[in-house]
């Protein structure tokens, strides 16, 4: 019997129900790539394999070598491509596909905000179904009246709906906490950001959060010009009192052009 690792965050699905309906809730392209991360014992595997070919990242030495037996035969006429390793570090290097693909995966909860922004920023990637925990699902999918820097980066290149909690009891051991799985459609709703200017935007909303409890202009000006982020809050009748989860994309957008053009960085 394989014993769960807590180094690797393992809690394994074991529950028919839900594996079904992360399956149901896959879109039903008989052209799409998909891609799994943390094959654990395979009952996902097993499943994705049915609707298409998978490739499957797997961090674990031990289950790897158990997943090769278990499926020897999809292995060998190429419906599973098996990879041993962390799934960071080949994102680091390169694509984890050079081509489209649907990521479905039952993350660990202590790398689980990571993966989903790679996935996120993959240009390959065109959405995603993943199980994670509930309070880092929620923060993903809060809307623009309770808003947070990753709810705001999900929207801003799709839509990120919750579709299911998860019992504890789903899963073997039972982790002390609930789960979700959500689930991102990917298309560009970027609005008035220019492309080339993604990257500073996510840094520019890390400014914006940094201290939820403060009121979006004094985390501003922790990082710019007083006098220019005055003088836009009064350009476009902003109340300065405003905190940071009352935002918007399209208000920080508008924001931070102003400061583009301003140049009101503090050196």
């Amino acid at each position: 019997m394989i014993k769960a690792k807590k180094k690797f965050g393992q809690n394994f699905l074991k529950d028919s129900f839900i594996l079904d309906k992360i399956i149901q809730s896959i879109p039903k392209n008989s052209d799409i790539n998909l891609v799994e991360i943390g094959a654990g014992l395979g009952d996902l595997t097993k499943k994705l394999l049915e609707i298409s070919k998978v490739r499957s990242y797997e961090i674990d030495e031990e289950l790897f070598t158990i997943l090769s037996k278990n499926f020897k035969t999809e292995i060998t006429n190429s419906r599973l491509n098996l990879i041993l390793g962390d799934v960071l570090e080949f994102w680091q290097k390169d694509n984890l596909l050079d081509e489209s693909y649907f990521l479905v995966a039952n993350l660990p909860y202590y790398v689980a905000t990571n993966i989903i922004l790679k996935a996120i920023d993959d240009k390959n990637c065109v959405g995603f179904i993943v199980m994670i925990q509930k309070e880092v699902a929620l923060k993903f999918t809060l809307n623009d009246k309770n808003s947070n820097s990753l709810s705001l980066i999900a929207n801003l290149n799709g839509e990120i709906n919750l579709l299911f909690d998860v019992p504890n009891t789903s899963f073997k051991p039972m982790p002390k906490v609930m789960s979700s799985v959500i689930k991102f459609d990917k298309f560009n709703n970027f609005g008035d950001l220019k492309m080339q200017d993604y990257f500073d935007y996510k840094n520019f909303l890390r400014i914006c959060f940094s201290s939820p409890r403060k009121t979006l202009f004094s985390n501003l000006t922790t990082k710019f010009k007083k006098n220019f982020v005055v003088k836009i809050f009064e350009d476009i009748n902003l109340d300065k009192k405003i905190r940071p989860h009352q935002s918007n994309n399209t208000l920080l957008i508008k924001i931070f052009n102003f400061l583009k053009v301003e140049n009101g960085r503090k050196e």
